[in-house]
């Protein structure tokens, strides 16, 4: 493709982009396609000869488009955001444009600094300890996701407590790890693939609003440690995945303290949160852990995928994590001046992620994130009231945030019509979650274009669908 060519697909790919953020609301938000339909309309084999850009699009519009699930429609309320924004579609862009695999600071300097004052920047916005910046001994990391994060803290704390023996000998001992009952799947995965064996993984009680107990979790340590076995790392998160809930940061932290493990903080979603002032509460106990991830890809307009990785020792992840053979041997790594990413993470290779969060906290500003936090959970409020003033309806769990978990007193087969029915219709999308066997639907506000007309079209809907589903009965 010449430059020419380039400069001409471009612009036309740049209007379709826009015009499709124009009309998003107008598809239905869930893909109302049957398993193998898309699959089914693609020849089987590539084609032999090169085919125009206008035949491609032309099949985007006519076979991919009707399986895709809108995740930036204003009206996609289901699991956590992957939302993004016009500033962060144009750096990605530029990443790509640029093509850089930063492995090194030597491969491209720029892509490291530029992460390295980015995460800096970010530590800062969210009132993080000094520890976790790059001119102490921690600092931050952009991952692909959370569970990369995960399993970089699980992997680096399973080193600390076996003394950095485990790659010579390959002998785990006994160790074991604790995480709440409502903690994300992508933890418990990191510590299977770290061979620590999910028998080695104890799920601790939660309490009325389903953050973990510290006082459970101080009793499983004890007795892990009189049957001989070597508690190693607790995994605490502020805004499950399911309901929200927000785990006892300064009691699971000092507990970590006193026996010696790794306190790993999953903020996923709701750490952006902590922009804010007045929500920075949520962080409290951040002081105690050994390493903190929050994802801006979910909540701060920064497309998919940007997790935020912060560690208050980098010599135990890159001790953890770093070979180094011949061919990546440069002058500046051996000057030990500089960063090497590679050696903060699972892969060898890295795109340029920081671009674009760089263009997203430069073009909206501290204040414009702020605003659109504050607004999201002002609307979640909003429905929550709504729910609260309801005679069919009730909250489920707190809602302390833009989460809101809800259900018909008309019990749980219903909810699942009443979920199944909307999502069908396809002018919104919900998800659900099971809280003590309650069958509980899940409205998450916070898609970057989500304003106060689709929430109140939303409860309309809720209402107007329970009514005809309860006509029916």
């Amino acid at each position: 493709m010449s430059s020419d060519e380039f400069r001409k697909q471009g612009k036309l790919m740049i209007d379709w982009i826009a015009y499709y953020y124009d009309d998003i609301a107008k598809h239905p938000v869930l893909s109302q396609v049957s398993p193998g339909e898309i699959k089914n309309q693609l020849p089987e084999a590539a084609p032999t000869d090169g085919e125009s850009m206008a035949q491609i699009m032309s099949d985007v519009n006519s076979i991919i488009m009707p399986g895709i699930t809108h995740w930036q429609s204003p009206n996609f309320f289901a699991y956590f955001p992957a939302n993004t924004s016009g500033p962060s579609i144009l750096g990605d862009l530029l990443s790509s444009g640029l093509g850089v695999q930063g492995m090194l600071w030597a491969t491209s300097p720029a892509c490291t600094e530029l992460e390295t004052r980015v995460l800096d920047w970010l530590a800062n916005m969210l009132q993080l300890p000094e520890k976790f910046k790059s001119n102490t001994d921690g600092g931050g990391v952009i991952q692909d996701t959370a569970s990369s994060a995960a399993l970089s803290a699980v992997l680096a704390a399973r080193e600390r407590k076996t003394n950095y023996q485990t790659n010579e000998s390959g002998s785990l001992g006994n160790l074991v790890a604790y995480v709440s009952s409502q903690t994300h799947s992508s933890v418990e995965k990191a510590v299977k693939i770290a061979g620590i064996g999910k028998n080695n993984l104890r799920l601790i009680g939660v309490d009325e609003n389903l953050a973990m107990r510290a006082d459970i979790l101080e009793t499983a340590i004890q007795k892990d440690l009189q049957d001989g076995l070597v508690p190693f790392f607790v995994c605490s998160t502020v805004g499950t995945t399911s309901t929200n809930a927000m785990d006892p940061l300064p009691e699971i932290g000092k507990i970590c303290e006193k026996y010696d493990l790794w306190m790993h903080i999953d903020a996923a979603m709701s750490g952006t949160a902590a922009i804010c002032p007045e929500y920075r509460y949520i962080l409290d106990g951040v002081e105690f852990a050994d390493s903190f991830s929050f994802n801006p890809h979910k909540w701060m307009f920064t497309n998919f995928d940007c997790n935020c990785f912060f560690v208050a020792d980098r010599s135990s992840l890159i001790k953890t994590l770093s070979i180094l053979p011949e061919y990546l041997k440069n002058q500046a790594t051996e000057s030990g001046a500089v960063f090497d990413y590679r050696d903060w993470h699972i892969q060898l290779g890295r795109r340029f992620r920081s671009l674009k969060l760089w263009f997203v906290i430069r073009h909206y500003g501290i204040n414009g994130l702020r605003y659109h936090i504050q607004e999201h959970i002002r609307l979640a409020r909003l429905f929550a009231g709504w729910i609260r003033s309801s005679a069919d309806f009730e909250l489920v769990a707190p809602a302390p945030l833009n989460l809101i978990c809800f259900a018909h007193k008309n019990g749980n087969d219903f909810n699942r019509k009443l979920l199944e029915t909307i999502n069908r219709r396809g002018k919104m999308y919900f998800t659900h979650t099971l809280i003590n066997g309650q069958f509980v639907l899940r409205m998450s506000i916070a898609q970057t274009n989500t304003q106060i007309g689709h929430v109140s079209q939303a409860w309309k809907t809720i209402q107007e669908t329970a009514s005809e589903l309860s006509e029916k009965e």
